[in-house]
């Protein structure tokens, strides 16, 4: 099955899908989530694991959030994230497409838990013009992957890139993840094929910063 075929499995993104969030509850909320949202996120799965595989030339899993840990607190967003560990993505270099109730997103990035945050720190401070030049204006970095906050790259210069990147090593619970943000409004308008290429083309772009994330050799963009 091509991209093209899977594209029919995922319908697009719908006000409903957003509203989930505004579920008072954890139980109603997670009940709202499971039958509304996470089938598209699986879906988004399916439709992206292919071509990050291609990109990269590993074989890479689908891991739709569960929020399995909650207890009281409903969950504030959802997402599928894509690593080259079965088990699990949490503690590897992952990319993600997750929905906020005022915006999908679409990034690369690693998180507290993951034990190469030093080495992808040193490469993208070493090599930030670099990075900072290949990415396009309308990139956003997340320097705290459970708050809906991001820094536009086009206002980020070497120092400040250097500066979040020193910060994901630096702070306890580090994060940074980098990718393109997609407001409600945008994802509402948009028709479903060109939102599909545009998640493509995001994921392609950042499959370089995964590759710098593992290797201390340059990265070409």
């Amino acid at each position: 099955m091509d991209e093209r075929d899977r594209q029919e499995e995922f319908t697009g993104f719908i006000a409903e899908d957003f509203d989930v969030f505004s579920v008072p509850g954890l139980d109603a909320r997670m009940d709202v989530l499971k039958r509304v949202l996470r089938p598209k996120l699986q879906q988004l799965g399916e439709l992206y694991a292919p071509v990050l595989e291609a990109e990269l030339g590993l074989p890479m899993y689908v891991h739709v959030a569960k929020h399995a840990r909650r207890t009281v607190n409903p969950p504030k967003d959802s997402w599928v994230a894509f690593s080259a560990d079965k088990r699990g993505y949490k503690q590897h270099p992952h990319f993600q497409i997750g929905v906020w109730p005022t915006h999908v997103f679409a990034v690369f990035g690693l998180i507290y838990e993951s034990s190469q945050r030093a080495l992808y720190s040193h490469n993208l401070q070493t090599h930030a013009a670099d990075v900072l030049a290949r990415l396009p204006d309308d990139y956003a970095w997340i320097p705290n992957h459970m708050e809906p906050d991001s820094v536009a790259s086009a206002e980020l210069d070497e120092a400040g890139l250097t500066a979040l990147a020193e910060q994901l090593v630096e702070r306890r619970q580090g994060d940074l993840l980098v990718g393109k943000i997609f407001t409600r409004e945008a994802v509402l308008a948009t028709p479903v094929s060109a939102f599909i290429e545009d998640v493509s083309s995001v994921f392609r772009t950042l499959c370089p910063l995964y590759k710098m994330a593992q290797t201390e050799i340059p990265v070409t963009f």
